[in-house]
């Protein structure tokens, strides 16, 4: 991913999560139209199953789709997977806890973001020991999780503080992505779209926010 932050802000880039099951038999058709309608940074692979063949079969799908188009495609979680599957890198979702280790598993060359919530300490820590980016969220309001949001101030904070690229995620809308985009360099975005009707119009509606 690109090292956003270090230069001057301008429009953010398109981060897309793909949904937490979704049928192999359709959707890379589906990703693969995303792709080619809005311009997309990267892709993560974030499966619910712990079925590992289930996963490595999806993962292939998409990569295939993903990579004949450069974008770079990582995994949730799942560390031990990403060199046997061909995968860019890992999203985690420990903060920093497990950011030095992952690195040198995984090497310079990998892609390695990781969730921190709403908090600062984690996302300061999370970059100064590796990370590549750092994502905060829920960034919208959400009965899910404990309640607790990654508010504005937070990333008005770190763009003008931290060269480390910062993701906004979580029950995002057209409104909150307005808000955020002076000082945000990637929206990712994923069951916001995928729960609709119209996956991709509504990706088309979510992106022209970005502006």
């Amino acid at each position: 991913m690109t090292d956003a932050a270090s230069e001057p802000l301008e429009i953010p880039q398109l981060y897309l999560i793909t949904p937490s099951e979704f049928e192999l038999s359709t959707y890379p058709d589906l990703l693969a139209r995303a792709l080619d309608d809005v311009d997309v940074a990267c892709v993560r692979l974030a499966l619910a199953t712990k079925d590992e063949s289930r996963i490595a079969k999806a993962a292939d799908a998409c990569r295939s789709v993903t990579h004949d188009r450069d974008v770079a495609l990582v995994i949730e979680s799942h560390i031990l997977m990403v060199e046997r599957l061909g995968l860019d890198g890992v999203h985690l979702l420990d903060g920093a806890r497990s950011v030095r280790n992952v690195r040198k598993e995984l090497g310079d060359d990998a892609i390695i973001g990781t969730f921190c919530g709403n908090s600062r300490h984690d996302g300061l820590n999370a970059g100064e020991i590796g990370a590549d980016y750092v994502s905060f969220g829920p960034a919208g309001v959400t009965e899910l999780g404990d309640g607790r949001q990654a508010e504005a101030e937070l990333f008005d904070w770190w763009s003008q503080v931290v060269e480390v690229p910062i993701v906004a995620e979580g029950a995002l809308d057209a409104d909150i992505i307005r808000t955020l985009a002076p000082f945000t360099d990637f929206f990712a975005i994923g069951d916001e779209i995928w729960s609709q009707d119209d996956p991709i119009a509504a990706l088309k509606t979510l992106y022209s926010a970005f502006e």
